[in-house]
């Protein structure tokens, strides 16, 4: 075996980096994989080559790629490669967590290109932070719950954390979500981490799981896998973490692969979002007030916190739920925007005191920090909000907290400067970036210039092993009943994918007054890894998810058929709404994209390997029918057969 960290391959004194390493990716794709049993692909070949110019050059290039091309082991190859190479590790960004756990898990890409080349990657995760556990609301909370879930998590919480005598050199990581896989998504709300928190000013913060799984992530060698929403945020705080004196998110990265890269733009839109709430603001100024100020400042935060108070009063109370989303609708009114002028009026003027009050008064320099970064971020924030179209805003609430989330309509000259106007290779790996062939759509939202594309057909022969079936929707009752009747038909083995959380628990309240002779899982009742591995397990279970449309992986009988209970538009909601305003056409140019590129990478979970085969049932309103079978028929791998 290789040793960590080494090349797999020599490169001698007078010898080319990238010839050597194109000797040996030839070498790995027509003899090596081929030894091992693994199929020889033409498809991954050409990928293969390439993705060599692109590092070579250090240039981005759209690797599109069909299912079954082998591109997972192309990525990863020169990644560990190039990143050996750089002594930098390599960034691998993935849609979400159930893509991640298909490269790391056991039997996943990464442990099967290492038993294939005798090689030891060093990889390592760095998950989002609403992955942990947030010691200074779980303590609490297990005071006073009787609830068992929590208070199992609360037990399982290693010593260390609650003994401050203890060494640091004893610390050990702790608290990611995977490991406490019988809490479901509502009850890990109440004991996660949420933007809400201040980290930076928490007594716990040197021993919360958070900053452990940090600590130990940075010093990865070959990869780091993280999710785009992460990967996004880093980019957007990394420059604010140095200010207040604390490390990036992330280390410097030798090259990134963007894995299901046609969603990065939503995480970018994601990650550079400003997110306001009462408490937030009134900590911050609370702090301020305690500290040796004048009274004028004083005066200044009273107002401040009042009008504040009174602004997200109104907002909560005018806003509206939209389905299919956790955002809500508010309209901005004259007089809401009024308010906001005059919010961000006296924070700037609170800001020029700030100057006066650390020159004059004994003022502890890190509150002083912290104070400065979050009025400077809350201005700013209502700037985009303030400026003509340049904002998009909605509210979202939990049991406790309605936060006001601002987030820019644009993203693309951020992304220009920040990320793709660095010099090392970008990668974006996808069954779905082009449209009718054409890049441009992804690259222009993403700020990319010129980026180097192609495109490579899956060498799977679907005609032989895929079936679709179109069915009509007339009455929901009745198509949860033939819904019902598929997923028997088929002895289980299902992937039923719904367009919203909504629908989801429509079918779950029609489903559950019916006798299953299988398991029926469903989408956030435990932690998604360990669901997806009890219904690849299984064998006759179905899986019900509004999530999992693209990243599942689950080859074999497990999944035989993917059933499809609507068609995946976006919802209506306010980041939606900006992009069809701004749309010479919406229906074409935002919603049918969106809908059409959803629904291909549904279709493509149902075959994994040469030797699956499936079925799948796609479910149509007759108006949908009328405008839409045309197009819906083009992305088929097979011929539709339309159901009576």
């Amino acid at each position: 075996m290789a040793k960590q960290g080494s090349l797999p391959f020599t490169v001698g004194k007078t010898d080319n980096f990238f010839d050597r390493l194109g000797d040996y990716v030839g070498d790995v794709f027509y003899d090596i994989l081929p030894e091992q049993g693994y199929e020889l692909r033409d498809e991954q070949i050409y990928m293969a080559f390439q993705l060599e110019q692109a590092f070579k050059n250090k240039r981005t290039v759209f690797a599109e790629a069909g299912v079954g091309t082998g591109k997972t082991f192309v990525y990863l190859l020169y990644a560990i490669c190039y990143a050996r190479y750089k002594g930098i590790p390599a960034v691998i960004s993935c849609a979400d967590e159930t893509l991640i756990e298909q490269l790391v898990k056991k039997g996943g890409d990464i442990d099967k290109l290492e038993q294939a080349l005798g090689l030891s990657v060093d990889v390592r995760l760095a998950k989002a932070r609403e992955n942990y556990v947030c010691m200074k609301k779980l303590d609490p909370l297990a005071h006073e719950t009787e609830d068992e879930d929590i208070l199992r998590v609360y037990d399982e919480i290693p010593d260390f954390v609650f003994d401050q005598g203890i060494s640091m050199q004893k610390f050990e990581r702790y608290g990611d979500r995977k490991e406490y896989p019988w809490v479901p998504d509502e009850k890990w709300e109440a004991i996660a981490w949420d933007p809400l928190q201040q980290c930076s000013t928490c007594d716990w913060r040197h021993r919360s799981g958070q900053t452990l799984n940090r600590e130990y992530y940075r010093h990865a060698q070959d990869l780091i896998i993280c999710s785009h929403d992460f990967y996004m945020e880093h980019i957007w705080t990394k420059d604010s973490r140095k200010r207040e004196g604390q490390m990036p998110l992330l280390p410097e990265a030798s090259c990134v692969v963007f894995d299901e890269g046609h969603l990065l733009e939503f995480a970018a839109q994601k990650g550079l979002t400003y997110r306001f709430n009462f408490h937030a603001l009134h900590n911050v100024l609370t702090g301020y007030m305690g500290q040796d100020v004048r009274e004028e400042s004083l005066m200044l935060v009273e107002d401040i916190l009042e009008q504040h108070e009174d602004w997200f009063g109104r907002l909560a109370r005018q806003a509206a739920r939209v389905e299919g989303s956790s955002r809500m609708d508010v309209s901005m009114t004259p007089d809401m925007l009024e308010t906001a002028r005059s919010l961000h009026s006296k924070v700037n003027q609170l800001l020029e005191q700030l100057v006066f009050d650390a020159e004059l008064f004994t003022m502890d320099d890190y509150h002083i920090k912290i104070i400065e970064e979050y009025l400077e971020f809350f201005s700013y924030g209502l700037s985009v909000l303030l400026k003509d179209d340049e904002g998009i805003y909605w509210l979202e609430e939990n049991e406790t907290e309605s936060s006001l989330v601002i987030m820019p309509r644009l993203v693309e000259e951020v992304l220009r400067k920040e990320v793709f106007s660095k010099d090392i290779p970008f990668i974006f790996s996808s069954a779905t970036l082009a449209q009718d062939g054409d890049f441009s759509y992804l690259a222009d939202s993403l700020g990319i210039k010129q980026p180097e594309t192609f495109s490579v057909e899956s060498p799977f022969d679907y005609e032989a092993n895929m079936k679709v079936n179109g069915h009509l929707e007339t009455d929901q009752t009745e198509k949860w009943h033939r819904i019902g009747e598929q997923m028997k038909g088929n002895n289980g083995g299902s992937l039923v994918l719904f367009s919203s959380q909504e629908e989801m628990e429509d079918f779950r309240r029609w489903a559950e007054g019916m006798d299953w002779p299988f398991p029926v899982l469903y989408e956030g009742d435990k932690e998604i890894s360990t669901m997806v591995r009890q219904f690849q397990y299984d064998g006759s279970a179905v899986l019900c998810a509004f999530h999992m449309w693209e990243g599942l992986d689950v080859p074999g009988e497990s999944l035989s058929q993917v059933i499809i209970s609507s068609l995946p538009f976006p919802p209506r909601d306010p980041v939606f709404r900006a992009k069809r305003k701004h749309a010479e056409d919406p229906e074409r140019q935002v919603d049918l994209p969106y809908m059409l590129l959803r629904l291909r990478q549904g279709i493509g979970r149902l075959i994994r390997t040469s030797e699956d085969k499936g079925i799948i049932q796609l479910w149509l309103k007759q108006d949908e029918k009328r405008a839409y079978q045309q197009a819906v028929e083009r992305v088929m791998p097979v011929e539709m057969e339309w159901q009576s």
